[in-house]
């Protein structure tokens, strides 16, 4: 894939991800190959049925997800996108948002996303909001002087 392909790419996974919503998920059927393998710490997901399927129960549970995009970078077929997800979900925290900062390594064949690893703390996003845990965590925190 040329330079300029996966720029393109990029560019349309950056459209996307701004606008993405529990109405407009098959937006990402144009964005991701067939064969796409996607990885978060808490997740693998192999091929764009079970993918999308991920994305359409994630946003069926959440009150509302939106993604801000800061920076790209590309170089041949791989690009890397930092990112914050803003994340309400009724069971943490009694709904409020919740800011996650990550980034997203992509990789590009046949102009398409095949391979797309989330880097994100999952204490960030999930155990610092639940109540004994949450509460655990920020004292070590508070210990190793973060």
């Amino acid at each position: 894939m040329a330079h300029n392909d996966t720029q393109a790419g990029v560019k349309q996974f950056v459209s996307i991800y701004k606008a993405l919503n529990k109405r407009n998920l098959t937006s990402l059927e144009t964005l991701y190959h067939p064969e796409i393998v996607f990885r978060d710490p808490a997740h693998e997901i192999v091929g764009l049925a079970a993918f999308i399927q991920y994305f359409t129960v994630l946003y069926e549970n959440v009150t509302d997800c939106q993604f801000v995009i800061h920076h790209t970078t590309v170089e041949d077929d791989d690009a890397f996108v930092t990112w914050t997800m803003t994340l309400s979900h009724p069971k943490l925290e009694k709904g409020k948002a919740r800011q996650v900062q990550g980034c997203s390594h992509l990789r590009f064949s046949e102009g398409k996303i095949i391979r797309h690893r989330d880097y994100f703390d999952m204490g960030e996003m999930l155990y610092e909001a639940l109540p004994v845990l949450g509460r655990l965590l920020k004292q070590i925190k508070t210990r190793l002087g973060q």
